[in-house]
């Protein structure tokens, strides 16, 4: 399977299949420290990031918000003092769709640069 980090969002219709919970495992895989959270009825990719402070969470925030722009795909972002939750469904198919899980990755890796810079 491909890496979900160099996938890109495709346009996704009404109507387009959900993820099965098969694929829905095996993307899991890649994006461990997510969670599959079901709220209203419908199902979604739910992480909370940690920060030192209210302006690291709000670059993050940032951040995030540029590659959702950039793939076409948004979620739903919380930005607090030293933390930033995130979560992630295709709102025209009411649930999971592979984009989800793609934002997910890449979601982590701009976390991952976050967090190796800080250290640097």
């Amino acid at each position: 399977m491909d890496e979900l980090t160099a996938m890109k969002c495709e346009v996704c219709r009404v109507g387009a299949p959900k993820v099965t919970e098969e694929e829905s495992a095996t993307y899991l895989k890649q994006v461990p420290d997510w969670i599959i959270m079901e709220r209203d009825g419908i199902k979604r990719l739910e992480r909370v990031f940690k920060f030192g402070n209210f302006v690291e969470a709000l670059d993050f925030t940032n951040k995030v918000g540029a590659i959702a722009e950039e793939e076409g795909h948004h979620p739903a972002i919380l930005t607090e003092w030293g933390k930033v939750g995130v979560a992630w469904w295709t709102h025209k198919i009411g649930g999971l769709h592979r984009n989800d899980f793609i934002m997910a990755a890449k979601t982590d890796e701009v976390y991952a640069a976050a967090s190796a810079a800080k250290k640097a």
